[in-house]
């Protein structure tokens, strides 16, 4: 069984198992495999799969791989509701205890590295917002905030989003109110007493940088095929535009400017190719700097099937039914 540094290994096969990595690494498919292999049930860690409608930019789970294996968190809110890593914590742990009572296997599955870090080692004591400051700070070019976090918080500007506005202005804000890097309040994570699920079975995955090129590329081309101008088209006019953390979601924002002409359609999608190659990037980045997975590297003809089989083995698991 592999040894992750302070976890204990005494883990009983139900204790769920986490699979992380990068957008289009094939997170999903090898979920799938080891939940049908070993009777096991999807948490998704994502950020924006909770939200109905936002399916296809997403890269949400087919009605018909949902009818396969029972998915969590997905398609639970609706775009007028607010989502963040405490409300993803409680529903979480809360799916995890009910599958696990039905004597099936609880599998967390995403690249939402945030949620990770929040259900294994919690919140965090970062403040809560000041609605003053708040309103102050948003009405910031976004080029000074990102200046201020720069020479504040040089950690946490490398690693940020520097388009996501609610996350620069977030980090911003945490440094005025404390004093402090939200990058070091981040860091402290491991030490809160309220990180009490922290499993053996933490894996994520990686490709090299042109094989994970070469596959977002591909989602994106299928992902326009699918109809993403059509599906944001229909968001539009259900409010989308007024939930600012949907908003942030990839791809989305680069069909809206196509739609109010900004750029041609060849121009919208080379730019949400560029944005998700950046996306994947800081998503490599999170999860070095802030967890302790095991590392599975993955060439571009390594299967979902063997990559489902070495995780099982080093996992201790046995086939259900055996």
């Amino acid at each position: 069984m592999v040894e992750v540094p302070g976890v204990n290994q005494s883990a009983d096969r139900l204790e769920p198992i986490l699979i992380a990595g990068p957008t289009a690494v094939g997170k999903s498919d090898v979920a799938m495999r080891l939940a049908a292999e070993f009777n096991g049930e999807i948490i998704t860690v994502d950020s924006m799969q909770v939200y109905k409608g936002l399916d296809i930019g997403t890269a949400k789970p087919s009605i018909a791989d949902r009818e396969r294996v029972p998915h969590h968190l997905v398609d639970i809110r609706n775009l007028s509701q607010e989502f963040d890593a405490a409300q993803f914590v409680e529903e979480a742990i809360k799916a995890v205890r009910e599958i696990s009572q039905r004597g099936r296997l609880p599998i967390l599955c995403g690249g939402t590295g945030l949620y990770f870090n929040a259900y294994l080692y919690g919140l965090g004591t970062a403040p809560k917002a000041d609605p003053t400051l708040r309103a102050q700070l948003e009405a910031m070019p976004l080029e000074d905030l990102l200046t201020e976090l720069e020479q504040g918080d040089p950690v946490a500007y490398q690693s940020i989003d520097r388009n996501n506005r609610r996350r620069v202005v977030r980090a911003v804000e945490v440094l005025r109110l404390t004093g402090q890097p939200l990058s070091a309040r981040q860091a402290d994570w491991q030490q809160n007493p309220a990180a009490s699920h922290a499993p053996a079975r933490f894996f994520a995955l990686s490709r090299s940088v042109e094989d994970l090129r070469r596959r977002i590329d591909v989602r994106v081309d299928e992902m326009f095929r699918r109809g993403l101008v059509e599906e944001t088209r229909q968001l539009l006019s259900q409010g989308f535009s007024t939930n600012r953390t949907a908003m942030q979601a990839l791809g989305y924002r680069q069909v809206m400017e196509f739609l109010q002409g900004i750029r041609s359609l060849p121009e919208t999608v080379e730019s949400v190719k560029i944005r998700t190659r950046q996306f994947a990037k800081r998503q490599m980045t999170w999860f070095r700097r802030q967890a302790e997975p095991r590392w599975i590297r993955m060439e571009s003809g390594t299967s979902a099937e063997s990559v489902a089989t070495l995780i099982a083995r080093d996992a201790g698991l046995t086939p259900q039914g055996t």
